[in-house]
């Protein structure tokens, strides 16, 4: 009898399950439903969007880029890696200048010096440059292009010395991290420096055979130094993004990347909610930093597909707006 019961008990409660599962499912296809739907109505928006230079959350479409007597700033000396990126982004005829940090170029934009700057962004080894993402949002300045560029590190000291003779090596902090597995073989002292370019040139500048720096093969050209060793980099392909900024708010027609940064209120699920509008435009690329001042708090910074004339792309930042604080648009490039 008390076998009966037990069969009894657990035939009923399968059937509840089922009768509760299917009523999920019948909600997801509802859910589903409206979703299509709601991307029906969302194409229709295209008809109202800007065609051709119309202002989109502040930012004017335009052709191409003009750089006719442009004028780009770089940070760092001559033989850096961003002076590289400029180069092959516009040419060797662009006019150009350098400054010893990056927030000098964020300052020579926003301020008319130069028309563009050129700052890195992330590596592939090492991940984000943290002080820029925090440039991005400190200034109002704006993302129009991008240029990736292998990284190539070689170790440069004077002539007549050999790696045997190294004890201290200088760089920047970036290129000794994607150089860690190399230097922690050698156990040399590490010196931070603003630039591998500017390294280099420290020590051509000191000209003590027991220093190196860890720079391109270009730099020890510039610098009159010799290549100590190469292929000197953690990863064999390693490569930084860089990005192309200007104090314009513009974006070519043609651009296919939009990147946002925005806060969002410390509570539960805050962020899954601002995520699930995006959903749809390829999410690439997720960043977070401390916000000062504000305890466990954060700066997201988001790449994803798109452009700001696809009317769909706008309903989704205008919903991100909505449910976040200072929702700022980097660029559409």
């Amino acid at each position: 009898m008390i076998g009966v019961r037990k069969y009894l008990r657990e035939r009923n409660f399968m059937k509840e399950y089922e009768k509760i599962r299917r009523e999920i499912e019948e909600i997801d296809r509802k859910i589903s439903d409206l979703y299509q739907e709601r991307v029906g109505l969302t194409e229709k928006l295209t008809e109202y969007c800007p065609k051709s230079g119309g202002d989109v959350f502040g930012f004017h479409a335009v052709d191409q880029l003009s750089f006719d007597g442009a004028c780009v700033v770089f940070q760092g000396v001559e033989g850096a890696y961003s002076q590289q990126a400029l180069l092959e982004y516009f040419g060797r005829g662009i006019k150009s200048y350098h400054v010893d940090t990056w927030r000098d170029a964020m300052e020579a934009i926003a301020g008319g010096e130069a028309d563009y700057a050129v700052l890195p962004i992330a590596n592939s080894s090492a991940g984000g440059v943290i002080e820029n993402f925090d440039l991005l949002a400190e200034y109002d300045n704006c993302i129009v292009g991008e240029q990736i560029i292998k990284i190539d590190h070689c170790l440069l000291g004077l002539f007549g010395a050999e790696v045997s003779d190294v004890t201290d090596v200088y760089s920047h902090p970036q290129a000794l991290m994607q150089c860690s597995k190399y230097l922690k073989d050698q156990g040399w002292e590490k010196h931070d420096m603003k630039n591998t370019a500017v390294a280099a040139k420290a020590v051509m500048e000191e000209g003590n055979i027991k220093k190196a720096a860890i720079a391109s093969r270009i730099t020890a050209d510039i610098y009159g130094l010799k290549v100590l060793d190469t292929g000197i980099s953690d990863n064999t392909s390693n490569s930084t993004r860089f990005i192309i900024v200007t104090g314009k708010k513009i974006f070519q027609k043609k651009a296919g990347k939009i990147s946002i940064c925005f806060e969002i209120p410390h509570k539960s699920g805050s962020l899954y909610r601002t995520l699930s509008y995006l959903i749809h435009h390829n999410l690439t690329k997720i960043e977070s930093r401390p916000i000062q001042g504000k305890t466990w708090e954060y700066h997201f910074f988001i790449d994803i597909e798109g452009s700001l004339l696809d009317a769909s792309v706008v309903d989704a930042l205008e919903k991100v707006r909505a449910e976040t604080e200072g929702l700022k648009i980097l660029g559409n490039y």
